[in-house]
């Protein structure tokens, strides 16, 4: 007979054991069937390359273990696997996941014609797994596309149906939903007589709630329109005209340097009293009680803080010279993201508040698959977009990044 300190010492660990096994509790049987019936629905039952790649918190037996499924259920659907040299569809499944939900994405390839992509969600059965109690938020992160050309934006529009476009050195892509996953439409150009500087940069910024059917696109010496409505449409003139930086709201534009790859200086409206400041890569708004101030990751490597008043720099600061802002309602209300130094084989991201003008971080970093290349906060500022180059595949990968309030 085991004494009841005993019983109770058998039961804790065994709760324990359960709590610290991430995955383990969740069944992922219903998530399988589907993906499996998603991805074959667009494909048909051909020769097929399968990778799975885990991206999330799941420990690697589970990762093997949903893999081995999957592979089962596509065979029962009539899928045969070979190499990928000799298969006539390639298919990469990505394990993600936010607070709530785990979130898979095949992107699917077949032959010459553009990839394709199908998900599905499922909620969780246990609470997501807490990175360090000392930090309030967590930084989540959703993947929205991944290609082979260089990713400069992605923009999602808020119609029905929801539609999305994507920003490369070809132009505009517009995406439709189609059977659960992304359909191309006709690639809109973006000609240009002088060539791209080589480290090409560009932005999408939607028409919002009082133009919903129309892009912005800024390109170096080139701002365009382009429509969504069906067929879509867009139209192209040399401009040197400022780029907004950073949300609709607060609002500030700075003239690009279209030879190179950043911001020459010269501020609209201005910060206060301040219409000018070195040169800077990216930009973010700290919104106060009665005023804004403006970070600016400069050229030289430093963070500026403008305050309407003066030109501070802040110091020692291991932030990489991508920098957003976004509003989330957690804590002060607005965080700004800013990647890492870039010291490390890989990029991260991670968030940031200010106290005084100090800035803290409220969670933990978020660690990327290769080289950010580009970060703008999204048309209503609730979130942003992160553009990866992964380092394995090299591949472009974007990415839609939010704030959850935590515990």
């Amino acid at each position: 007979m085991r004494s009841p300190l005993a019983s109770r010492l058998i039961f804790s660990l065994f709760v324990l054991a359960l709590l610290s096994a991430p995955g383990k509790a969740q069944n992922w049987t219903g998530a399988e069937e589907e993906l499996a019936g998603k991805i074959v629905a667009a494909t048909g039952p051909q020769t097929m390359a399968l990778e799975v790649v885990n991206r999330s918190s799941l420990s690697a037996a589970t990762t093997d273990d949903i893999r081995r499924n999957l592979l089962t259920q596509l065979a029962v659907l009539g899928v045969r696997f070979v190499a990928a040299d000799q298969a006539s569809v390639k298919v990469r499944v990505s394990l993600s996941e936010n607070l709530p939900s785990y979130v898979w994405v095949a992107e699917i390839r077949k032959g010459a014609d553009p990839a394709s992509v199908v998900m599905v969600a499922l909620p969780r059965t246990a609470p997501a797994p807490v990175k360090s109690q000392a930090t309030a938020m967590v930084l989540n992160k959703i993947l929205l596309w991944s290609q082979q050309e260089r990713i400069l934006d992605v923009a999602l529009i808020d119609v029905n149906p929801v539609r999305m476009l994507v920003l490369d050195a070809n132009g505009v892509t517009p995406y439709r939903i189609q059977d659960s996953h992304w359909q191309p439409e006709t690639l809109l150009p973006i000609a240009h007589s002088r060539p791209w500087p080589r480290d090409l940069r560009g932005r999408l910024v939607p028409g919002g709630d009082k133009n919903p059917l129309f892009v912005d696109i800024y390109m170096p010496g080139i701002r365009c329109r382009s429509s969504t409505s069906t067929p879509p449409a867009m139209t192209c003139n040399e401009s040197s005209e400022p780029w907004p930086v950073g949300p609709a709201f607060p609002a500030l534009n700075a003239s690009f340097t279209a030879s190179r790859n950043y911001f020459g200086g010269t501020l609209l409206p201005g910060v206060g009293k301040l219409i000018t400041a070195p040169a800077f890569y990216s930009a973010a708004p700290v919104p106060r009680d009665q005023v804004t101030w403006w970070l600016l990751s400069t050229v030289s490597g430093q963070v500026h803080l403008l305050d309407g008043v003066t030109d501070q720099v802040i110091e020692k600061l291991a932030w990489g010279s991508d920098i957003a802002s976004i509003r989330s309602g957690c804590g002060a209300g607005w965080q700004t993201l800013a990647t890492g130094s870039g010291e490390g084989p890989t990029d991260s991201v991670r968030a940031f508040e200010f106290s005084g003008r100090e800035p803290v971080a409220v969670s933990a970093s978020l660690e990327a698959s290769g080289a950010i290349t580009a970060l703008w906060t999204e048309s209503g500022s609730t979130s942003a977009v992160a553009v990866v180059h992964n380092f394995e595949t090299g591949r472009y990968e974007a990415y839609r990044l939010t704030l959850s309030c935590g515990r």
